[in-house]
């Protein structure tokens, strides 16, 4: 499991929207990811909507030694917040450590012992940590592998970088440990001259530490914070996701991609939807395999009259005869049902039943749920047709509206292949077909 500290003592710096946001990021490409908020104002519950009034065990009962009472693990304090996305909540009883483990040997690993009972159930530990240097920060260090300190494109910021790094490297070395230092610029609004000037300065003398990844100044970002949901939840085909996708793609060794910029025009609801669904299908190109999912549904084959479905978008219409125009080289033989599932990905009728079929070329396990199966998350998995990567399912439906989502791999995913979307309450899309 790879640790990573998010420091600085300046607030205001984006720091608890990194912490959310990169650990959101790590889970969405697939990393099983834990948040530990070592902040006893727990910002980070408040910023992903858990409700204080509920949190009956928090971060500080696994630090706490068993002549102080009632102790727990991790495993035992945790929310879910999504798939492979956990929440070590805090309080403000953590501001009572300090005090409580005062002079007590061993007082500043008690997180790293924490953290390695449960080592083997995540790959990546994200720790927020408090705007101090104090014994809550010097527990994160020890418990590190990495420290990411988030510098707002600011005078002030710049100014005091110099200080946070000098106390870093102090404590450091009273760790008597090996931790790299990275710094990530925040809150970069490459509008103002002041902030491409302060990033400028960041690369000359921060050179060694300054990581590739900038995270630009987004309103979507606050904006999720304020709905209390991560940007991978809020709003996917946003600057924000991109930015913290790329952040931790860079982390995990890869390197950054480019995403599809939004229009710069405002977008009608319906089109800035299906602008976040080609958005997700671009970046699941980058989960399950660079190019495995085209962003857009292929072109529909020439036909003419036969009796299956005429689809358009995510609608059915039952026309009276139908079947494929044979392309000016290809032979004129019929062709079976298999053939014709065979040649397309996303939605259409044939015969009775309607037809579900995607690519998640390394993908080894996909289901579909849905309205048809009060969305059930196992009931329903879609087979192979023999080519690596190609996934179908046939369901019988009868006339109606239906919303459904795919399941790769245990990630609940819209279909790339259909652009017929519409928003659901986690902030997400569900896709929508429409069997008339």
């Amino acid at each position: 499991m790879r640790t990573i500290a998010i420091i600085n003592q300046k607030g205001g710096c984006g720091k608890t929207t990194t912490s959310i946001n990169l650990a959101a990021c790590l889970a969405r490409l697939g990393q099983r990811a834990l948040l530990v908020d070592m902040d006893p104002q727990g910002h980070c519950g408040v910023g992903l909507a858990v409700p204080e009034d509920q949190i009956e065990r928090t971060i500080y009962d696994t630090l706490l030694e068993e002549r102080d009472g009632s102790t727990a693990r991790i495993n035992e304090i945790v929310w879910q917040i999504a798939s492979n996305f956990d929440l070590a909540p805090s309080n403000i009883r953590l501001a009572a450590f300090e005090q409580v483990f005062a002079g007590r040997p061993g007082r500043e690993d008690r997180l790293r012992d924490a953290l390695a009972k449960v080592s083997g159930n995540y790959d990546w530990a994200i720790i927020d940590c408090p705007p101090s240097v104090g014994l809550l920060t010097f527990n994160a260090l020890r418990a590190c592998d990495e420290c990411l300190v988030p510098v707002e494109t600011g005078f002030f910021s710049l100014h005091g970088l110099t200080k946070m790094m000098e106390t870093l490297e102090e404590m450091r070395d009273r760790c008597d440990k090996e931790i790299l230092i990275r710094v990530l610029p925040t809150l970069y609004d490459t509008r103002t001259k002041l902030a491409r000037e302060v990033l400028s300065e960041l690369r000359s003398k921060f050179r060694e530490y300054l990581m590739e990844s900038t995270v630009n100044f987004n309103t979507k970002l606050k904006e999720a914070a304020s709905f209390g949901q991560p940007i991978t939840e809020y709003d996917p085909g946003s600057r924000g996701y991109k930015d913290f996708v790329n952040l931790a793609r860079e982390l995990m060794g890869d390197r950054p991609i480019d995403i599809e910029p939004a229009p710069a025009e405002k977008l009608s609801r319906p089109a800035e939807l299906v602008q976040r669904a080609k958005q997700l299908a671009q970046m699941t190109n980058f989960q399950f395999g660079r190019n495995t999912v085209t962003t857009t549904a292929p072109a529909e084959p020439v036909v003419v009259q036969e009796k299956i479905g005429e689809k358009i978008g995510g609608r059915f219409a039952e026309s009276e005869e139908q079947t494929e125009a044979p392309a000016p080289a290809a032979k004129s033989a019929a062709r079976s049902t298999r053939e014709k599932i065979d040649a397309f990905y996303g939605v259409k009728r044939v015969g009775a039943e309607v037809v579900f079929s995607a690519r998640f070329e390394e993908a080894k396990n996909v289901l579909i749920a849905g309205d048809f199966n009060n969305w059930s998350s196992v009931s329903t998995p879609m087979r192979t047709n023999g080519s690596p990567g190609e996934w179908f399912m046939s369901l019988p439906l009868q006339p109606g509206r239906y919303r459904y989502r795919f399941i790769v791999d245990g990630q609940w995913m819209t279909d790339p292949h259909n652009s017929y979307v519409e928003a659901n309450q986690f902030g997400e899309l569900n896709n929508i077909v429409e069997v008339d």
